[in-house]
């Protein structure tokens, strides 16, 4: 018996165990939703386990977790945030099983946050606040506590873009670290800008850079943005007139410049009422990712390696109805799309050759998705 009970501990080592990876959902709550949602995707089919709620928080629209993948951090996209004038941030201790434990909670400082990301060591938390046309840092302590800085940790944009409604005023959409961490890239849709800063991690300051911003043509609206991993080039999504832009990026001054702009729709589309919500490049640096809304799809492009220049591949649907955003896992095998309006989460693969998407067939219901994103286990 025991030899045989041997044997089978044996065989049981030797058969391969799928990897698997978290995989965490920020929603839109006041329907069905309550919260911050998490599955677990399966990187040898690309299934979706059942979804379970890992924390309840109003309006958690956008989240990041933290490089050391110890801690989560979400906005609550709102106006007012217990009381207060601007919205709110969180930040949850993650545990084993994935679940989220409430660390603490700060004002944004501005309203309606709704874009959060991190400097590479994990030091610094970033805030773009949307009404509010703002941006806000905060320290992030060891303990995963926000901080707010002494100072140097609130910049309010000023100015106008275009003459129309959405661009009165500044309205920060989305706000990324270059792969240096010297800078912090703030894509503003109201004044057609990319504002770039200067950032201190370690005290969790921000303040402009020189230069200080990029310009974009009128009435295109830059919504997110995402380097290269060279770090040479950057991509931004053009919300209003669906279209991608390449840059060039100038690692010792920051500075960027504009190599071309493309669609992301077939020509012939209607641009009234629909838009390009995400923008994500390829952990290889192969290829850049963009969703339509309304067109319901996402569009490929391949980098070219030498000029950081992209050309079309291919539109891909979303099987659902508006992707506000979407995650590509560290394997970069899949593409998973959090569809807003209908409620459904797909995964479709990645050819590892091409770029091109492939629905694996795997979805799930998740209530008016807006955000996508991982964590390694």
């Amino acid at each position: 018996m025991a030899l045989f009970q041997k044997l089978i501990f044996l065989l049981v080592l030797t058969v391969p165990v799928a990897a698997e990876t978290l995989v965490y959902f920020g929603t839109y709550t006041g329907g069905g939703s309550k919260g911050i949602y998490r599955s677990i995707l399966d990187e040898t089919t690309g299934k979706l386990s059942d979804l379970v709620l890992a924390a309840e928080l109003e309006n958690p629209s956008f989240l990041v977790v933290s490089p050391d993948q110890n801690y989560l951090f979400a906005v609550s996209e709102n106006g007012k945030f217990k009381g207060k004038e601007g919205g709110g941030v969180s930040s949850f201790a993650i545990g084993k099983d994935g679940g989220l434990t409430l660390i603490s909670q700060v004002n944004s400082g501005g309203g309606a946050p709704c874009h959060i990301s991190t400097d590479a060591q994990g030091k610094c938390l970033l805030v773009a606040n949307y009404m509010g046309g703002s941006i806000s840092s905060y320290q992030i302590a060891a303990d995963g506590k926000l901080v707010a800085p002494a100072a140097g940790g609130f910049i309010q944009h000023e100015g106008q873009g275009a003459q129309l409604p959405r661009q009165a005023s500044p309205h920060a959409h989305s706000v990324n670290v270059d792969p240096s961490g010297k800078r912090a890239f703030v894509a503003d849709l109201g004044l057609d800008k990319v504002l770039i800063y200067k950032l201190d991690a370690a005290a969790g300051t921000i303040t402009p850079n020189d230069p200080a911003f990029l310009k974009l043509p009128d009435a295109t609206g830059p919504r997110h943005f995402s380097f290269h991993p060279s770090g040479k080039w950057a991509y931004t999504n053009l919300e209003m007139s669906l279209e991608v832009a390449a840059l060039s990026h100038d690692v010792k001054t920051g500075a960027l410049e504009v190599l071309e702009i493309e669609s992301t729709v077939p020509d012939g589309t209607e641009r009234k009422g629909n838009s390009t919500a995400e923008c994500l490049v390829h952990p290889t640096g192969k290829w850049v990712y963009v969703s339509n809304r309304g067109h319901n799809s996402i569009a490929v492009f391949a980098i070219d390696q030498k000029t950081g220049k992209l050309d079309f591949i291919e539109h891909e649907s979303t099987q659902g109805e508006i992707p506000r955003n979407f995650g590509i896992d560290p394997s970069g095998k899949f593409l998973i799309a959090g569809n807003q309006r209908s409620d459904n989460v797909t995964v479709l693969k990645i050819n590892q050759e091409t770029g091109s998407l492939d629905p694996t067939g795997h979805e799930i219901k998740v209530p008016a998705a807006v955000c996508v994103r991982f964590l390694k286990r």
